[in-house]
């Protein structure tokens, strides 16, 4: 009897860590999203007006990060990044990415570097997405991931 307790439990622990370890990978292939605004840019900030959003999917196995973004309320977008820095900084481009067109919506993958991208993934909230535009071009808005 002892032996089957055992062997059960066993049985039990190996199930509950395959579970953990699915419900890790699942987590690590959730997608980062960042809602922007002129409020949120630094060091100043910026279109008072513009929103966005965007959804970020970083990939390390691939080597890239899949994004979809939306904006209004902006002028034309020039330029669009992922930026390295906290909620109070401004920080370097790690990943650019393609500026929204005339209808606001941009999407695409980009290619960055695999601990970059794994950075990401662990600490979102270090990082933002930003657009730029000729009215703005240090940047429209902004927004942190999470």
């Amino acid at each position: 009897m002892h032996d089957v307790t055992t062997r059960l439990a066993g049985a039990a622990l190996a199930l509950g860590l395959l579970g953990f370890a699915a419900g890790s990978a699942a987590a690590a292939d959730k997608p980062l999203m960042a809602m922007m605004n002129g409020a949120s840019e630094k060091p100043a900030a910026a279109d008072p007006d513009g929103s966005g959003m965007a959804t970020v999917r970083p990939d390390p196995a691939k080597g890239q990060v899949c994004y979809d973004i939306s904006v209004k309320d902006i002028a034309v977008a020039t330029m669009a990044h992922i930026h390295k820095a906290g909620p109070d900084a401004a920080g370097p481009v790690v990943v650019p990415l393609k500026a929204p067109g005339a209808d606001g919506k941009s999407s695409g993958c980009a290619t960055a570097d695999a601990a970059v991208i794994k950075d990401i993934q662990a600490n979102p909230a270090g990082y933002y997405v930003n657009v730029h535009n000729a009215e703005f071009p240090a940047g429209a808005i902004r927004g942190q991931l999470k």
